[in-house]
């Protein structure tokens, strides 16, 4: 009786599903998705608390107390309410500058991935179109840029041109798009072969208007799930140019500056290294958790369930 039970209720969700239409499938995906859905809540908690959280707590990244420089957080004997993780050499509130340096992380990361976007994307959808010896050009402008050294030459060309938000952005964008340019050559090549793309060349339409009609929003879900992953890559990158010297300057709060500012007291206030790496860690694993949450989501073969 239980397994005849069950069975219906079976029955009944794949009736239900008929009756869906695609975008209400995603929606229930993403409702049963738990990965997709701790992923996608523990990224809007960082996001509202580094565009919020100063603000709330009327805190200042940048006012200066030498004072009360080195403080420990509040559960460390030493520590007070005043600042909840304390304070840094400087005598600035840790906790602002981790918020802050949120903002950063994030306006970093979805700026150089949609660089990286256009670019990747743009010479994957003509390679993959049109074939032949624009398909060779592009492909050894890759295999140049996967022969070069990814964060030696952001270092030296971020040295040379100057350290700034706006030059961090394009650096990384600029050298984080052989992804979007190897998935949208392949997929735009198995496209342009079927019989829609077709038609479309049959009715007169033009190669631009088939590509950004009939190709690119086919392609949607995959460069939204690259998109994700490559957020969390450049999250990183500016992490690791930071800490190296290269990337965001003081007194810019950054994560990777921050780590880089404190490993010289990494024995004695280890909680300077451990904060902001800890904050750099739970905000790529949600992007990467939300990226592997919109796969799944948007696969037609994945189950509901």
């Amino acid at each position: 009786m239980q397994f005849l039970q069950k069975f219906t209720a079976f029955g009944k969700i794949k009736k239900d599903l008929r009756d869906m239409t695609p975008v209400e499938v995603m929606l229930r995906k993403a409702r049963l998705h738990k990965g997709f859905k701790f992923g996608a809540g523990l990224l809007l908690i960082i996001a509202f608390l580094g565009v919020f959280g100063p603000m709330i707590l009327n805190l200042s990244p940048y006012e200066q107390d030498l004072t009360r420089r080195l403080l420990p957080p509040v559960w460390i004997e030493g520590g007070v309410w005043d600042h909840w993780l304390g304070t840094d050499g400087n005598g600035r509130d840790y906790l602002a500058r981790i918020l802050f340096g949120a903002r950063i992380s994030i306006i970093i990361g979805v700026g150089a991935a949609c660089i990286g976007m256009l670019i990747g994307v743009t010479l994957g959808v003509i390679a993959g179109f049109f074939g032949g010896w624009v398909d060779q050009v592009v492909n050894f402008i890759l295999t140049c840029q996967l022969a070069l050294p990814g964060l030696l030459l952001a270092m030296t060309i971020v040295f040379l041109v100057g350290p700034s938000i706006f030059v961090v952005i394009m650096v990384i964008g600029a050298l984080h798009w052989t992804l979007f340019l190897v998935v949208a050559r392949s997929a735009t090549k198995r496209i342009r072969s079927l019989d829609y793309v077709t038609a479309a060349e049959a009715i007169g339409a033009s190669k631009l208007q088939i590509m950004l009609t009939d190709i690119l929003p086919n392609l949607m879900n995959q460069i939204v799930v690259i998109f994700t992953l490559e957020v969390g890559v450049a999250i990183l990158s500016e992490a690791s140019l930071s800490f190296l010297g290269v990337g965001i300057q003081p007194p810019t709060p950054s994560w990777g500056l921050l780590i880089a500012e404190g490993k010289d007291a990494l024995f004695y206030q280890p909680w300077l290294i451990i904060l902001p790496g800890i904050a750099l860690f739970l905000l790529v694993v949600s992007i990467n958790m939300m990226g592997d949450g919109i796969r799944d989501i948007t696969d037609p073969e994945s189950s509901v369930e």
